[in-house]
């Protein structure tokens, strides 16, 4: 998994795979777009006006959670 961030247009990227299909993106939301394969494989999610979305519950940080083992994982977002 990837997580990329665009500061010249707000918008964040969460990659789950490398595109090797054709695949269509779904608006979702006027901030959310899903890129997915007919096969129903999600290869990632777009977030439109990221600052927004990312900052709203977590004053700008990445929560990391092993849901197995309970560690978590706290990193700093860098967002403009």
């Amino acid at each position: 998994m990837r997580f990329t961030y665009d500061p010249r247009y707000n918008i964040a990227y969460i990659r789950f795979r490398e595109k090797s299909d054709e695949v269509e993106s779904i608006r979702v939301s006027e901030e959310l777009i899903v890129d997915i394969a007919s096969d129903g494989t999600i290869y990632g999610i777009e977030l439109l006006n990221a600052n927004e979305q990312l900052r709203r519950e977590n004053m700008g940080k990445l929560l990391v959670i092993n849901e197995a083992t309970g560690e978590q994982v706290e990193l700093p977002l860098a967002l403009s």
